[in-house]
C-alpha cells in the first residue's frame, strides 16, 4: 500500500515516507534464521510461529522482499516455498490454495501475465483456479439450488454465522451454507472475464436492491435464504476495484 501510495501521488512527502516505510523492512531478518518469512512478529511475543511456506498470497511479499532497496530477501526465498498441485474438474494440475483470493491478491500488484519461473505459469494457473471454482460450485447446485455456471463465487467473507475461509474445490465443504461472495467473482476478472462479468450481473440480479449499495456489492449474500450482510469490507471492495481496473487496462 505505501509503495503504491509512492507511485501514484505527486506528491515528494508522499514519496519520501513510502521510501522510509520500505527501506525500514528487513526481508532477511523476517526469516527468523529459515528460508521462508514468519507470519509476523509482534512485540510482545516475538515471531508468530506459522510461516509463509505455501502458495497463497504470499508471491506479492516475496517479489517485495527479492527487490527491496535494503535487507532483501534471497533468491532462494522464492523457491523454498511449496506448490502443491490438484485436478478439479478435469483441469490440467494447478496449485491448489481454495479460497479464490489466494489467487488474486498477488495479481491485483504485479502483471504475471507472459512470465514464468521454470516452476509454475502463475498467471494460467489462476484463470484456472477461477474456472475449476465456478464449475465446481455449479456441481453443488443439489446442495444448493440458486448456485449455477452463472451464480458462483466463494472466498474469505462474512457469513449470517460470522468469518468464514470458506473452501472451494479439493477441500471439505461442512461450512457450506450456501452464501456466495461478490468479490469472488470480481476479483478474478482478468483471469475469466466473461464468466466473471456473468456471475457478477446474476448476483446482482438475484440479491436486488439490499445488496447492491452507495459502495457497490455488499460483502456476501445467501441466494438460498434471503440473507444479506450488513458490512461493506474494505479489502474486498479493494480487490474488486483494482482487479476490474486491472481487465479495463
Amino acid at each position: 500500500g505505501a509503495v503504491l501510495a509512492r507511485e501514484y501521488f505527486d506528491d515528494a512527502e508522499v514519496r519520501g515516507l513510502g521510501d522510509r516505510i520500505y527501506t525500514r523492512i528487513d526481508g532477511r531478518g523476517a526469516r527468523d534464521g529459515g528460508r521462508t518469512l514468519r507470519h509476523g512478529w509482534t512485540p510482545e511475543r516475538g515471531f508468530l510461529a506459522s510461516r509463509w511456506e505455501n502458495y497463497s498470497e504470499l508471491m506479492g511479499m516475496y517479489l517485495l522482499g527479492l527487490g527491496a532497496p535494503t535487507g532483501a530477501l534471497p533468491t532462494e526465498s522464492w523457491t523454498a516455498w511449496s506448490r502443491r498441485t490438484v485436478t478439479v474438474q478435469g483441469r490440467h494440475a494447478f496449485i491448489s490454495c481454495p479460497p479464490l483470493f489466494t489467487h488474486q491478491f498477488s495479481h491485483a500488484w504485479f502483471d504475471f501475465r507472459g512470465v514464468h519461473d521454470g516452476m509454475a505459469d502463475y498467471w494460467e494457473n489462476s484463470v484456472s483456479a477461477t474456472l475449476a471454482q465456478r464449475e465446481w460450485c455449479a456441481t453443488q447446485s443439489g446442495r444448493f439450488s440458486r448456485w449455477s455456471p452463472e451464480l458462483w463465487g466463494l472466498t474469505a467473507s462474512d457469513s449470517a454465522s460470522g468469518y468464514v475461509a470458506w473452501g472451494g474445490p479439493n477441500k471439505t465443504v461442512e461450512k457450506l451454507d450456501g452464501t456466495l461472495v461478490p468479490c469472488a467473482p470480481a476479483g478474478s476478472l482478468p483471469f475469466a472475464p466473461r464468466e466473471c462479468l456473468d456471475a457478477l450481473r446474476a448476483m446482482r440480479s438475484t440479491g436486488g436492491p439490499a445488496l447492491w449499495g452507495r459502495y457497490g456489492f455488499a460483502d456476501a449474500f445467501n441466494p438460498q435464504t434471503g440473507w444479506v450482510a450488513r458490512d461493506v469490507i474494505a479489502i474486498d471492495v479493494g480487490i474488486s476495484l483494482l482487479m476490474a481496473e486491472n481487465l479495463r487496462g
